[in-house]
């Protein structure tokens, strides 16, 4: 049976969405902190999400197997100077105070929790520098524990399709968090970080090659290709 028509477009049906953007993806290089969960440990997601903000992937990339070679725990990590630290990760956006902040962290993990990254959000904010969405990352990414890691991708996307409304970040994660199937709570932010990064990007989005061009309501869209 065909999906109702509401307004011109079909009924915006999440399954199918995300569905059809999972297929999209494969043709796309995958978040660098989505390889690193598979391949390290819930410490060098945190470590690499600490580095990605405000950052290039491939810029993340290459900073973390820099660093991760030198220092592959909190211990080796703790231990590395500030200005080596610096020089390690640059140019990372904001590489000063982002090494200051990794050896901080190094340090809070060493002497409250054992050398161990931990697995809860609320845990996970009282370190300095980490916020809700490195929080959900390292849980959902690094533990495979329920969370939404909402980004500037997940909170853009969302609200163009109309399947929230919100007007930050945190905002829509708490909306997904209501609306959400909790099937997808784990993989939203891989598919739609890689997907906004290709085609529903920020500016002038690829409508035309868009395989969920025909649900979305493009909410704030002035301008696609």
């Amino acid at each position: 049976m065909l999906p109702f028509l509401l307004r011109g477009c079909f009924l915006f049906d999440i399954h199918k969405v995300l569905r059809r953007i999972e297929q999209e993806n494969k043709r796309f290089v995958e978040p660098i902190v989505t390889t690193i969960s598979r391949e390290r440990t819930p410490f060098h997601v945190l470590i690499s999400c600490i580095l990605s903000l405000r950052t290039k992937d491939q810029t993340t990339r290459e900073a973390s197997n820099r660093l991760f070679a030198i220092a592959d725990n909190p211990e080796s990590m703790v231990r590395i100077p500030v200005e080596a630290l610096e020089k390690i990760i640059y140019p990372v956006g904001f590489y000063r105070t982002k090494a200051r902040k990794i050896k901080e962290i190094c340090e809070t993990l060493i002497k409250t929790y054992l050398g161990k990254v931990p697995d809860e959000i609320d845990e996970l904010l009282k370190l300095n520098g980490v916020g809700r969405k490195t929080a959900n990352l390292v849980v959902t990414l690094g533990y495979q524990k329920p969370g939404i890691c909402v980004d500037t991708h997940v909170h853009r996307i969302t609200n163009r399709w109309g399947y929230v409304k919100t007007r930050n970040p945190h905002e829509t994660e708490f909306a997904l968090r209501e609306k959400l199937p909790k099937k997808y709570w784990l993989t939203v932010n891989d598919l739609l970080v890689t997907f906004g990064q290709n085609i529903c990007v920020p500016v002038s989005p690829k409508c035309s090659i868009c395989p969920v061009n025909i649900f979305c309501k493009k909410i704030g869209v002035t301008r696609h290709r």
